[in-house]
């Protein structure tokens, strides 16, 4: 089956839009800018987190 660009880059892409999203409003402004730039960099690594976990739990089901 062949996969598209966009299949393939769209997660990387919008995580690293969050990110950028994320820096910039912390370069801007205060208060409602600093709880978005938490929210938004705080998202990539929760959902990598989420995502690390999950792969060490199905391997530990292969052993």
């Amino acid at each position: 089956m062949r996969r598209g660009l966009w299949m393939i880059f769209r997660w990387p892409l919008l995580l690293a839009l969050l990110s950028f999203l994320g820096l910039f409003s912390a370069l801007i402004g205060d208060e409602f800018y600093d709880l978005l730039s938490w929210l938004s960099l705080g998202v990539p690594v929760v959902l990598v987190g989420g995502i690390w976990v999950r792969m060490r739990r199905v391997n530990r089901l292969r052993w």
